[in-house]
């Protein structure tokens, strides 16, 4: 050990730099990697530390990199540890390659050729594990290309794992492109490979040609009759050398038929009806993600991924998915209404997550046989929803909250209001108290019997809540709640909730007409992009009255092209002056690269809703808004994201209170100071 940390000391580890700033805890997490009872965590301080979330090499890093190469190297330490140091090093030299140079430290160029030179070698490490980091670890050497490929097909002719074999074509694979010498004979090896008898072979061979040719298939058909070979011919066991889910290898295989949308649904929808359960989560999944980027695969796929609803695995999942999957849909799940509310009987789904995503379906639906069921949860010791709005990148089936499954249901408020109070009064948490004030809050005028309940909770740490609850139901709720009360809320705002002055002040604007309160917090603000509380928003609230401040947003209009602010202004700006003309230009500007690229998020589709409630004034954004109809690529990302429900404080932002246009012109109010 001593030998593998010579001249570690000599290094001025104080004055070099990792994400949280100054190294010089490094050296101790090195020496730690030799002590067994603090390896693991050693291992995992580095990672967090020296490499973080990528997208740059801090300083520190060049220097550590040797002696995370000799650990990494030494037979002593603990294997899992040694992975794990492989692929650091990978996740580094990952960084370096994707990261715009100015963010990655000088020296590190000299450290990676280095560090490449000392892993070759362990190509041939006894253990598995290490000999495939090193591969994945390698296939970053763009630099030294031609040598690694040598290398990396000349273990092959020894490899005797499966694992391993299938990461050394991959290697191969992601340097073919980044070579002269050896890429005419590399691809002809991957080639051959494709007709290889292993199935994980196969897969791993179409990925790794489809890295080598990007955006290319190799002249005909090759890659997606070997993916549906594998997937038709084959158990599913053997898809994969190992270490990966029989349900993400299906997700993986289905994306390896690239660009064909055809095959893409046409394979998908005949793995949907597989034997095997874990592949029908597979092609679920894959369904989903088409679904959500394709609109002209809802009529192709929607009644496969229906039929799912009654899976008859014995493990709820599928049928989890598929109601989350047809919930959204919308109203192309119409058709499968029935099925959705036998899910939601006594004697129906029995998983209690299955049945929460099947009323949350039925709600979106506008099926009024989401209420009764709703209504005994909201009554039971058993909600089965979150209180928080949750969020991912990809499909996930994290609880609904309870806030985006009933939103829309004030209609029904006469049968959920009874056991929603009871609950208020009693809700034990803060969690809970905030869930319950935001559903009310969608509901407006229809929660005006809660009044009490949330008049109650305006001494307590979820005033914030409340009040905006009480905002919403309007009139009612002013007269039941005294001003003074009011004010000394604001005086006195609850403590460690940082947002809470704006957002009381806010709420006690709309609750009570004075607006100056907001106005003296917001107003120096005014100009950022972001926050749910944003000056423009309060200044478009004010209607006309805000014609004081219309030089100031107009000042503003021309800073963003796109996002948050753009629609702020534009909408503050029309509920001033009741001008559609200077702000639809700004408007069109921001949403119309997402009607040709795709990829829009919350403040496009917010766009989209003010041009409608804007009306015959907004004509001049019609190209552009059937541009978005017309597009088979949805405008939303895919995913639990940009095509799911949305959220609200404490788990996304909330959606502004439509106006159906500019209010009638109050007498002005005396210019700002």
């Amino acid at each position: 050990m001593n030998d593998a940390l010579a001249g570690l000391d000599a290094i001025h580890w104080a004055e070099l730099r990792h994400a949280y700033g100054t190294a010089a805890d490094v050296p101790g997490l090195l020496r730690d990697l030799y002590r067994p009872e603090k390896a693991v965590e050693a291992v995992d301080e580095l990672f967090s530390n020296v490499h973080h979330q990528g997208g740059g090499v801090y300083s520190a890093a060049p220097p550590a990199l040797p002696y995370v190469l000799r650990a990494a190297a030494d037979p002593a330490v603990d294997p899992v540890v040694r992975r794990e140091l492989l692929e650091f090093v990978g996740a580094l030299a990952h960084a370096a390659n994707t990261s715009a140079p100015r963010f990655v430290t000088r020296t590190w160029p000299a450290a990676w050729d280095r560090a490449v030179t000392d892993l070759l070698p362990l190509l041939d490490d006894p253990a598995t594990a290490p000999r495939i980091a090193v591969a994945n670890t390698l296939a970053e050497a763009h630099h030294r290309a031609d040598e690694v490929i040598a290398a990396l097909r000349a273990r092959w002719t020894v490899e005797r794992a499966r694992d391993a074999g299938v990461r050394l074509i991959a290697a191969v694979g992601s340097l073919v492109s980044h070579t002269d010498a050896q890429r005419d004979d590399s691809l002809d090896w991957l080639r051959q490979l494709v007709h290889d008898a292993d199935p994980a072979i196969r897969l791993a061979t179409v990925q790794a040609l489809r890295r080598a040719l990007p955006g290319q298939d190799d002249g005909d058909d090759t890659y997606a009759r070997t993916v549906s070979e594998v997937l038709f011919g084959s158990e599913p066991a053997t898809w994969s050398p190992g270490g990966r889910s029989i349900r993400t290898t299906a997700v993986w295989a289905l994306g390896l038929l690239g660009d064909d949308q055809a095959q893409r649904v046409e394979v998908t929808g005949k793995l949907l009806a597989h034997p095997d359960p874990s592949v029908r989560a597979g092609a679920l999944q894959a369904a989903a993600d088409m679904l959500s980027r394709r609109r002209s695969a809802v009529p192709l796929l929607l009644p496969a991924v229906a039929r799912l609803l009654s899976d008859p695995d014995p493990e709820p999942d599928n049928r989890l998915f598929a109601a989350r999957v047809l919930g959204m849909c919308g109203h192309a799940a119409r058709p499968w209404a029935d099925s959705l509310a036998d899910m939601v009987t006594d004697d129906g789904e029995p998983f209690l997550p299955a049945q929460s995503h099947a009323i949350w379906a039925l709600a979106r639906l506008g099926d009024a046989r989401c209420v009764p069921p709703l209504a005994r949860r909201l009554s039971g010791e058993r909600l089965g929803f979150a209180y928080n709005s949750a969020h991912a990148d990809g499909w996930w089936t994290y609880d609904l909250s309870l806030t985006e499954t009933a939103e829309g249901l004030g209609a029904h408020a006469d049968l959920l209001l009874p056991p929603l109070r009871a609950r208020l009064a009693t809700a034990p948490t803060l969690d809970e108290r905030r869930a319950l004030c935001r559903l009310l809050e969608s509901w407006g005028e229809a929660a005006a019997p809660a009044i009490p309940e949330l008049i109650a909770l305006l001494d307590t740490d979820s005033a914030v809540w409340a009040l905006d609850a009480l905002a919403a139901i309007g009139p009612a709720a002013a007269e039941a709640v005294p001003r003074q009360r009011l004010r000394a809320l604001l005086d006195t705002p609850p403590e460690g909730q940082s947002f809470a002055p704006r957002a009381l002040a806010f709420a006690y604007g709309r609750l009570t007409g004075d607006r100056d309160p907001a106005l003296a917090l917001l107003l120096p603000s005014l100009g950022e992009p972001y926050g749910q509380y944003n000056a423009a928003t309060l200044l478009g609230e004010l209607g006309p009255a805000g014609t004081p401040y219309v030089e100031r947003l107009r000042e503003l209009l021309p800073v963003h092209s796109e996002g948050w602010l753009p629609l702020r202004v534009s909408e503050a700006l029309w509920r001033i002056t009741g001008r559609a003309d200077e702000i639809v230009p700004v408007l069109v500007r921001a949403i119309a690269p997402f009607a040709e690229s795709g990829g829009a998020y919350r403040a496009i589709t917010e766009t989209v809703r003010l041009l409608a409630e804007i009306g015959p004034p907004a004509a001049p954004a019609e190209p552009v808004l059937k541009a978005f109809l017309d597009a088979d690529e949805r405008p939303g990302g895919g995913g639990g994201r940009g095509w799911g429900p949305g959220g609200g404080r404490g788990g996304g932002a909330r959606r502004p209170r439509p106006r159906a246009g500019p209010p009638p012109r109050p007498p002005p109010p005396p210019p700002p100071p």
